[in-house]
């Protein structure tokens, strides 16, 4: 907890908050409270570990992936909970997959978790693959109706001109700053896990603004990285 709150106070958020923000994440299943020689502390849990995992991988892997011309294609029975439903969107956004109506929802290619995340939702479902033989207006055509690719495009053009005054560090800038830079950074490009199912070059518009923005998060992340890291390094030394 105590490197928690000290690796957040650069940003802002008070330690109140940080505890709240834990103890949250322990009720809804990310953390796990467990004994430390130092005193009570946290561990992930297998859920957090794998969500993680997979969104550190989509977050720093932003080359676009190919397609084979098929699309996956799910059809479930919606949970009459709005707020199960809600989660329930979101969960499957986050795995890359937009809704072409409430109950069908496509993606360009299979995600390996879904069938987990359905059924431990306990929602039933039919997954079927639908392949595009030829042309481009039809595949086209249904992506546009599972994403808003023009909204898509404004929002990765105001990430750009949003996080340029942010990462606008010279070399001469306090490791502590720049921390705070690309955790914003990092912060604001996670959003599009929800949002971006990473569609293949085939089923984009021309000039598509999410490689240019790909391009300055990949440019400036791993240029505030160091300085970064060594910012984490010291906050971690001071606790041992």
């Amino acid at each position: 907890m105590a490197a928690l709150v000290r690796l957040l106070a650069p940003l802002g958020i008070a330690a109140p908050a940080v505890r709240t923000a834990v103890s949250r994440m322990v009720r809804q299943g990310w953390l796990q409270p467990v004994k430390l020689p130092e005193g009570p502390g946290y561990r992930l849990t297998h859920k957090a570990s794998r969500r993680l995992d997979e969104a550190a991988a989509r977050i720093y892997r932003t080359e676009r992936l190919g397609w084979d011309g098929r699309f996956d294609l799910i059809i479930i029975t919606l949970p009459l909970d709005r707020a199960e439903r809600g989660r329930l969107a979101a969960d499957l956004g986050f795995l890359g997959y937009g809704a072409l109506d409430p109950g069908t929802w496509l993606s360009p290619r299979p995600a390996p978790d879904v069938d987990a995340l359905l059924t431990d939702a306990g929602i039933r479902y039919e997954r079927f693959t639908a392949e595009h033989f030829a042309g481009a207006g039809g595949a086209a055509a249904l992506v546009r109706r599972a994403w808003d690719l023009e909204d898509l495009g404004r929002k990765y053009a105001e990430f750009v001109s949003g996080q340029q005054p942010i990462v606008r560090l010279g070399p001469e800038a306090p490791d502590e700053a720049a921390y705070a830079a690309r955790f914003r950074l990092v912060h604001a490009w996670r959003t599009f896990l929800f949002q971006d199912p990473q569609l293949p070059p085939a089923l984009l518009p021309e000039r598509w603004t999410g490689t240019t923005a790909a391009a300055f998060f990949d440019r400036h992340a791993g240029r505030l990285r160091p300085a970064a890291d060594r910012f984490v390094d010291t906050c971690l030394q001071e606790l041992t």
